[in-house]
C-alpha cells in the first residue's frame, strides 16, 4: 500500500496516489524539485532528474512502434537497440522490418526529420496527412535512432524500455504454456553490467506476475557501486494491425511502481512523457503487481470471448446455424457488446482444437485425402494489416497439410519470404526437406495456379470478393483478386475454405466454386427438406 502522506513534485508534475493504490496523473505547478516527507518534515533527495534520453531494448513489434511514437510525440530522444544487426539495418532503411499501417511515415518523420529522409523525398503534405502528424511542428529534427551499440545506449539513457520477446516455452517445465523469460534475464543483466548511473527500468514485455521482482533482484545484486534502479511495469495493449492507432490514442496507459518515494517519482517521470500526447485521465498508476496482472487478465478475458465464439462456430456447422448471425445477435446485448466475437481458424498458437477441426474439415471435403494435392494458403500473418507471424494459425495449418503429404503454396502481401521460412523451419525442421512440400509465392495467382483448394487464413482486404469492403482507415480497397481468373486456373472441382468468413460464398458458388466456411454448415447441412 502506498504511503499517501508523501507528495511529489518533479518537473512541475504531481502524481496523486489514491488510498487503494490506484491513481491518476495530474498536471500541477510546483516550485519545489524535492520530496518532503510529512513524517519528518525533512527533504528527501530523489535520484532522478528530467528524462531526456530513452533507450529501448528490442526492435520488434512492441519496441519499434512504441519507440517511434514516443520519439515523435514527446520531447525525449529515443534510441532502439538490438543484437540483430540485420533488423537494425532495416529500421535504418526505407524497407522497415515490420508492417503496420501508418508506421512508415511516423518512423521516417521521427528518424530523419520532416523535411528530408536521406534522399527519399516524402513531402510535407504526405506527412501532414498521416496519422499522428496533425500537431507536429515543421521543420522537425530527428529524435529516433537505431543502433547495435547496446552498452553505449544503456549508459546514455535516463530511462530504459525492456521490449524483448517472451515466447511460449518450447522445452522443460511449462512447455507449451509458460513464458520463456530468458531474454528478459539477459537484458536485465546487460543493463546492470553496463549502467554507470541510476536509471528507471520499464518492463513492457508480456510477463508473468511478479517478474518485476526478479528484475529488481538481478539489478540490485549486480549493480555497480552508487548505481540504483527503479523498476516500473508499463504493459503494452497493442493489437496487430492497429498498433499505431493504439499508441496514438490508447484506451489507457498503466504504470505500476513500488510504493516508495523514488518509485513514485519514476512513475511520475514516465507519466510526464506519455502526458505530452495522451489525455491525463487515461494515465493510470497502480502497484507493480497490479500492472503486470492487468495485462494478463485483459488477455485472458479477450481469449475467453474468442474461444466462446469459436466453440459456437463448431455448433453452427453441425446444426445449420450461421456463426455470423449468432454472434451479431449476441453482440446486440449491451452487457456483451460486439467486440472480439469473430470466429476464425484459431488464435495465439494455443487454440489447437479450432485449427485441428478446420484441417479435418478440409481433409474430409477433399475426399479424405490430401496426398499430392495442391493447397493455396492465402495469408500467413496473424491477422490483416500486420506482418506479425508469431503463433499465427497458418503455421499449424501448413504443418497439418504437410503431414498429409499435400503441396502447399503460400502467399501473403506483407510477410516476407524469409520470415515465412523462419517460422516454418523453427516448427518443422530442415528447410531443404520442407521445400519438397512448401513454396512461397510472389502472388495469389501463382499460389492458386493448378490448386485443388484455396484456404483463406488471413483476412486481407485484397482477398475479399464483397462489394465495397473497406480497410482499417475506412478507404475502399482498390486491389482485389479476380476470383474468375483464379477459378479458371484451378483443378476441378475447385474448393474454397474460408477461415475468416470474409468471402461472399454465393458469388463464388455462382462462378463454380464449392465453398466451406468457418461457423457455417457444409453443403450437406444446408440442403433444405
Amino acid at each position: 500500500m502506498p504511503d499517501t502522506t508523501d507528495t511529489i513534485s518533479v518537473s512541475h508534475i504531481a502524481l496523486s496516489m489514491a488510498p487503494d493504490g490506484l491513481g491518476s496523473f495530474h498536471m500541477a505547478h510546483r516550485r519545489s524539485q524535492s520530496l518532503i516527507t510529512a513524517k519528518t518534515g525533512l527533504p528527501v533527495n530523489l535520484p532522478y532528474g528530467k528524462i531526456k534520453k530513452v533507450t529501448c531494448l528490442g526492435s520488434g513489434f512492441v519496441g519499434g512502434p512504441t519507440s517511434a511514437i514516443m520519439a515523435l510525440k514527446s520531447n525525449v530522444m529515443v534510441t532502439v537497440v538490438d543484437i540483430n544487426a540485420e533488423r537494425i539495418a532495416q529500421w535504418q532503411s526505407h524497407n522497415l522490418p515490420i508492417y503496420e499501417p501508418g508506421l512508415d511515415m511516423i518512423v521516417y518523420a521521427a528518424r530523419d526529420g520532416i523535411e528530408s529522409s536521406n534522399g527519399f523525398t516524402l513531402g510535407k503534405d504526405n506527412f501532414l496527412h498521416s496519422p499522428g502528424m496533425e500537431d507536429i511542428e515543421i521543420p522537425r529534427p530527428p529524435s529516433l535512432f537505431f543502433s547495435t551499440n547496446i552498452d553505449q545506449a544503456i549508459q546514455e539513457a535516463d530511462l530504459i524500455l525492456v521490449c524483448v520477446n517472451t515466447p511460449t516455452k518450447a522445452n522443460g517445465v511449462g512447455k507449451g504454456a509458460g513464458a520463456d523469460l530468458s531474454n528478459v534475464e539477459i537484458a536485465t543483466r546487460h543493463i546492470a553490467r553496463a549502467s554507470k548511473t541510476s536509471k528507471i527500468i520499464v518492463e513492457k514485455s508480456t510477463v508473468p506476475c511478479r517478474t518485476a521482482d526478479s528484475i529488481r533482484n538481478i539489478l540490485s545484486a549486480n549493480a555497480q557501486p552508487g548505481v540504483r534502479f527503479d523498476v516500473l511495469s508499463n504493459p503494452e495493449f497493442l493489437a496487430e494491425g492497429t498498433a499505431v492507432k493504439d499508441l496514438l490514442s490508447p484506451d489507457r496507459i498503466i504504470i505500476g511502481s513500488t510504493p516508495t518515494s523514488s518509485g513514485r517519482q519514476a512513475a511520475a517521470l514516465l507519466a510526464e512523457i506519455y502526458g505530452q500526447w495522451v489525455p491525463k485521465d487515461r494515465i493510470i498508476t497502480m502497484n507493480l503487481w497490479s500492472a503486470e496482472l492487468s495485462k494478463l487478465a485483459a488477455n485472458a478475458m479477450l481469449a475467453q470471448r474468442i474461444s466462446s465464439v469459436n466453440a459456437l462456430s463448431a455448433i453452427c456447422e453441425e446444426t445449420g446455424a450461421d456463426v455470423e448471425e449468432v454472434s451479431h445477435a449476441c453482440g446486440l446485448d449491451s452487457r456483451i457488446g460486439p467486440g472480439m466475437l469473430k470466429a476464425g481458424p484459431g488464435f495465439g498458437g494455443r487454440n489447437e482444437y479450432q485449427k485441428d477441426r478446420f484441417t479435418k474439415r478440409i481433409v474430409s471435403c477433399l475426399y479424405h485425402n490430401l496426398a499430392g494435392k495442391k493447397l493455396a494458403v492465402l495469408g500467413f500473418a496473424f491477422k490483416k494489416n500486420t506482418s506479425d507471424t508469431r503463433e499465427s494459425p497458418a503455421i499449424t495449418l501448413v504443418k497439418n497439410f504437410v503431414m498429409e503429404k499435400a503441396h502447399v503454396a503460400i502467399y501473403d502481401p506483407k510477410v516476407k519470404e524469409e520470415q515465412i521460412w523462419r517460422e516454418l523451419t523453427s516448427d518443422m525442421g530442415d528447410r531443404e526437406n520442407l521445400q519438397r512440400y512448401v513454396e512461397s509465392c510472389k502472388s495469389a495467382y501463382n499460389a492458386c495456379d493448378g490448386a485443388d483448394a484455396v484456404v483463406v487464413v488471413t483476412e486481407w482486404d485484397e482477398f475479399s470478393n464483397k462489394s465495397g469492403s473497406a480497410n482499417m482507415t475506412g478507404a475502399i480497397s482498390k486491389r482485389k483478386l479476380d476470383w474468375t481468373r483464379i477459378y479458371a486456373s484451378m483443378r476441378k472441382p475447385s474448393f474454397v475454405f474460408d477461415g475468416r468468413n470474409m468471402l461472399d460464398a454465393a458469388k463464388l458458388e455462382a462462378l463454380g466454386f464449392q465453398v466451406e466456411a468457418i461457423g457455417r454448415a457444409g453443403r450437406e447441412q444446408t440442403v433444405w427438406g
